[in-house]
């Protein structure tokens, strides 16, 4: 009976020949399957023994070679698998002892190249030592990555793999041993990385390790500066005469606005809206506008923040208390009767400002009561404070009219105190306070319609003079139609105006520094501003920040609310929290009444969204910052004012934050390691 081995794709099979023709036979496998094969691809044609014992002997045999014997007689010329066979074993070599050089001569590239069907032309000398040397290597690599692996199941953790932790987890060199043992690690333990490191000591600290990891995707040379000198306004400036106050939380150091108020009974009314004016000082291009911009925003997280600007240059141009500071002011004549803007004016000047008023301080005190003589107003700058309430009211109503539809606040924003003495970066263990601070609160609402009347104002203000600027847009409230940021002055439906920039917080946004030093050249220029600003028309420059500055801008974003979420997870376990009342939203997910948290509750998938619930909490991991829960009650038989449809982007921001690891432990080995791997395992 006649057999044939025969290749198939780099894969040997053997079975019975059925028939054959001159280009082709039938052949038939033990699996029953007849398959039609190329005469090309028939390397050995054999009587005996049966092709499942000839592929099994062979291949044991193969195993045993001696390749490096073989390479050393091996002829320099193109040679076959069956004369090498002969050479090898002995002349006689028969069906077996031939099967077993084809599969050893086939395994081994690094000794033999392949030249055709069973033809093989041998390497040279130097090509052999350096794959060897290669084997050899990575056989160490496997030994150590093997090593590693098992120090990880006990639940220890070597030095490299700790000091590559967060590149093995969100930036892997899939390659690299260390990478490698972890995933070995998790496969042979079947336990998920992130589980299996902490195990074992690669992971101290949950909150450090949030921290870390963030620093090492964006922060890779570190936070701190290069040596820069402190600059200065060349100008000498003139000295407003104003009495400037700012309204922030008390953990600002970097005082970008501040707002005056003239004229008060007169009927003609002076809003001065009074800007920090670094761009008088950093020039586009030098070593601290690229610092700025390698930044592009601070980065706030509770107890902690790491600042666009260097602390001295922060310093210099902060709007403090008891001192002439550089501004660049817009002063808005307001009709005093109707509270309409009659005329804007833009100057470059020294402002004093006379007080820092801080909301943490005074939110409790100046309350819409007292702004409007129901109650006594005692506190310093009560007239102003009385009339910005007003306008501030006003130029909201008005923003609404063209919006459509009130803007609504209806949960409230939440400050984080860490009690840390010494104020320095938190470890990540301290106690920690959660205190609700009512959106659109009065001095809240006095800040953001005066920033929002600058913006739209000085935005619009560029475009009349050609100066190109950054806007933000939004084409409409339909669903889904997100703020972008553009070169065009555009509506902005989310706000109600016309165009909206952002240039009021140039020490903490590299876009309103951008669009400051843009304003600055108007100011100066006038007509001729779009040739003498530091950015052109269609500057492809401005287009490159955009897209810096929205990507950074949204990873400090999601840095700041993963750390939100760990600390609002340790003030529940500090509280020793086990049941929370909540909200629900969509698809399981609630929002806790009282706290910045959302998180998915088993039982509450089928409720109304904006249903009253009380969950039980049955584990918190500060790690993935995961919530396990479970409905434990329903509150009431109604649905809370939450219910309406969300604002534009609501949803998304309420999703909650997880781990979103690089590791994958379920992928194979690429086609190359697989092949490297094979060559390692080789004699």
């Amino acid at each position: 009976m006649s057999y044939a081995l025969f290749d198939d794709a780099g894969k040997f099979l053997a079975g019975r020949v059925m028939s054959h023709a001159d280009a082709s036979m039938q052949v038939e496998l033990d699996s029953g399957r007849r398959v039609k094969v190329k005469g090309a691809n028939v390397l050995l044609r054999f009587e005996s023994p049966e092709p499942a014992a000839l592929l099994e002997r062979a291949r044991a045999l193969a195993g045993e070679l001696d390749l490096e014997l073989s390479w050393e007689f091996a002829p320099e010329s193109e040679f076959g698998f069956a004369d090498l066979a002969r050479d090898y074993f002995d002349k006689n070599a028969d069906a077996v002892h031939q099967a077993a050089m084809l599969f050893g001569l086939f395994d081994a590239p690094h000794y033999f190249r392949r030249v055709g069907k069973g033809v093989f032309r041998k390497a040279s000398r130097e090509t052999v030592q350096a794959a060897l040397a290669a084997i050899e290597r990575k056989r160490v690599q496997a030994a150590q990555v093997s090593a590693w692996a098992d120090d990880l199941i006990r639940g220890e953790c070597a030095a490299p793999i700790r000091e590559q932790l967060y590149r093995i987890l969100f930036k892997p060199d899939k390659n690299s041993p260390e990478y490698k043992a972890v995933v070995d690690a998790s496969r042979r333990a079947q336990r998920a990385p992130l589980d299996l490191l902490r195990t074992a000591g690669a992971i101290d600290s949950p909150y450090q390790f949030h921290l870390r990891r963030f620093l090492y995707e964006q922060f890779p040379h570190g936070t701190g500066f290069a040596e820069l000198a402190v600059p200065d306004a060349k100008d000498e400036l003139p000295l407003a005469d104003v009495r400037a106050f700012s309204i922030d939380d008390s953990s600002t150091t970097e005082i970008d606005d501040a707002l005056s108020v003239q004229g008060l009974g007169t009927g003609a009314v002076v809003l001065g809206i009074h800007i920090a004016a670094p761009a008088l000082a950093i020039q586009p291009d030098t070593s601290l506008d690229r610092a700025a911009r390698e930044r592009l925003s601070t980065v706030y997280m509770p107890g902690h923040k790491i600042t666009m600007l260097p602390d001295a240059t922060v310093q210099r141009f902060t709007l403090t208390a008891g001192r002439d500071s550089p501004a660049l002011s817009l002063y808005v004549h307001v009709d005093e009767a109707d509270l309409r803007p009659q005329r804007f004016e833009t100057r470059i000047e020294r402002i004093h400002v006379v007080d820092n008023l801080r909301h943490d301080k005074l939110d409790g005190v100046i309350t819409e009561a007292s702004l409007t003589g129901v109650t006594r107003a005692d506190y310093p700058h009560a007239s102003e404070l009385a009339f910005l309430f007003k306008l501030a009211r006003e130029l909201k109503a008005r923003r609404e009219q063209v919006r459509g539809k009130p803007e609504t606040f209806n949960r409230p924003d939440y400050s984080f105190h860490i009690q840390r003495p010494d104020g320095a970066m938190p470890a990540g263990d301290e106690p920690v306070q959660i205190t609700p601070r009512v959106r659109g609160a009065p001095l809240d609402l006095i800040v953001a319609e005066a920033m929002i009347l600058a913006n739209s104002h000085w935005g619009g203000w560029l475009a009349e003079h050609n100066v190109p600027a950054i806007y933000r847009s939004q084409a409409s409230l339909a669903p889904g139609v997100k703020v972008r940021m553009g070169t065009k002055a555009m509506p902005h439906a989310g706000m109600g105006v016309s165009q909206y920039s952002w240039a009021t917080s140039p020490l903490r946004r590299y876009v309103d520094l951008v669009n400051q030093w843009q304003i600055v050249a108007t100011v100066r220029h006038g007509r001729t501003a779009a040739l003498a600003a530091p950015f052109k028309p269609r500057d492809a420059t401005l287009f490159s920040i955009i897209s810096s500055f929205d990507a950074a801008y949204a990873a400090y974003n999601d840095f700041q609310q993963t750390i939100e979420r760990y600390w609002t997870l340790r003030w529940i376990e500090q509280q020793q929290l086990r049941e929370l009342e909540a909200t629900t939203m969509n698809n399981g997910l609630v929002r806790v009444d009282t706290l910045p948290l959302v998180f998915k509750a088993v039982g509450c998938e089928g409720l109304p969204r904006g249903t009253r619930v009380r969950v039980a909490l049955k584990a918190l991991d500060t790690l993935t910052l995961e919530v396990h829960a479970a409905l434990l009650a329903r509150l009431g038989d109604g649905t809370t004012s939450d219910a309406a449809p969300p604002e534009p982007e609501d949803e998304d921001a309420a999703a909650p934050l997880g781990l979103q690891l690089a590791i994958d432990v379920t992928e194979p080995d690429t086609p190359a390691e697989a092949a490297t791997d094979a060559a390692a395992s080789s004699p």
